[in-house]
């Protein structure tokens, strides 16, 4: 990726909370935002059922949902957004559950205060997954954020370090790299998997 890429910078991350303009980044459920994005590129928006857009689904739904089939979960456990909170970018990996890892923004004062969240309630005890700022990030600011907080490398190794796959199985456990406000994430976070490969010695 060109170096001028990675110094991408959005104006705001507020914009959208500020309109009132619903974003798909809104939902917490891995699944659930698949079935909405699917609707809207086929035209049907308006069959969406509301609890499909509800940002945290009951506790009754969640766990019909989990009964159903393990990877439904994914992301549905994260923890609720602070008032005027938004998500700016995430993660999926495929593991049995389907986990999610984000970065939720929020502005307090003159700063952007942020935090590597995941569904186990990590941050909590990470002081790597907290920082602030006083404009938003650049995408290489917010990538190494992202993956000084959640250890993207330390993950590969532990599902593939002893038992090399090919790259396009390796690059297939992210599942999801996404953000709203950096069109380029997903490029940035896979340009990490290969400098991990060459370096692992899969990708030549």
């Amino acid at each position: 990726m060109s170096a001028n890429l990675l110094k991408y910078r959005p104006g705001s991350y507020f914009w959208a909370r500020k309109l009132g303009i619903g974003l798909v980044s809104d939902v917490k459920g891995a699944e659930r935002r698949k079935l909405i994005t699917q609707m809207i590129e086929t035209g049907g928006h308006e069959l969406i059922a509301p609890e499909l857009l509800l940002h945290a689904l009951p506790q009754t739904l969640r766990e019909a949902q989990g009964r159903f089939h393990p990877n439904m979960m994914g992301g549905e456990y994260l923890p609720d957004r602070k008032i005027g909170e938004v998500e700016i970018a995430r993660i999926t990996i495929a593991s049995t559950t389907q986990d999610v890892i984000c970065v939720y923004a929020r502005q307090v004062g003159k700063r952007i205060h942020y935090r590597v969240v995941d569904e186990y309630g990590s941050e909590t005890q990470d002081t790597k997954r907290r920082r602030t700022s006083s404009r938003p990030l650049t995408l290489e600011q917010l990538v190494n954020f992202f993956l000084g907080g959640w250890d993207l490398i330390c993950c590969l190794d532990s599902n593939f370090g002893h038992d090399m796959e090919s790259r396009d199985e390796i690059h297939s456990f992210i599942v999801d790299a996404s953000s709203d406000f950096y069109a380029d994430f997903e490029i940035a976070v896979r340009d990490r998997v290969d400098a991990w490969l060459a370096k692992s010695g899969e990708l030549q």
